[in-house]
């Protein structure tokens, strides 16, 4: 594990400014890149008879954990399915009429890309969020959204 320097508060406050200052600038970045992809998305989503099923494994899971249950909350019927979990049974809980959303910043996760093949007998919608736009995640999905950041703002590179 990383030990963690003491930090003088003077210190802090620079990280803080550095860590928001190249945040902003990825969201910058990424409204810079929004195409039609992403109201394909959203009129996908609006027209899905089923629900919304979100996906994603280790930090991308968390992030598809909070998709979902403000999906779930606004009033769209949507839930969560750990990759993982999903190659142990849980795409039992998928039907036809819903939408996948896979998340993988790699879009090379095993765990999603051993579901797919399912999914798409199933005849689900699917949607890729990468940080990879020639991942094979990217690739097989309906619709890809590009996540991808030139810098992450944790000095660990997380």
């Amino acid at each position: 594990m990383t030990d963690h320097p003491t930090s003088s508060s003077g210190t802090a406050l620079a990280s803080a400014r550095r860590t928001l200052q190249i945040e902003s600038q990825g969201l910058l970045d990424l409204s810079a890149r929004l195409d039609d992809s992403f109201t394909q998305v959203v009129d996908l989503l609006l027209a899905c008879r089923g629900r919304v099923v979100v996906s994603g494994i280790g930090k991308t899971g968390h992030i598809a954990r909070k998709i979902a249950a403000t999906l779930a909350s606004t009033g769209t019927p949507a839930f969560f399915v750990h990759a993982a979990e999903a190659v142990h049974g849980d795409l039992g809980m998928i039907t036809r009429d819903d939408v996948l959303i896979a998340i993988s910043y790699s879009g090379s996760g095993e765990e999603l890309l051993t579901i797919l093949p399912v999914v798409r007998r199933m005849g689900a919608g699917l949607v890729a969020i990468t940080g990879n736009p020639q991942s094979e995640l990217a690739r097989q999905a309906d619709i890809h959204l590009d996540a991808s950041v030139a810098q992450e703002a944790c000095p660990l590179n997380l």
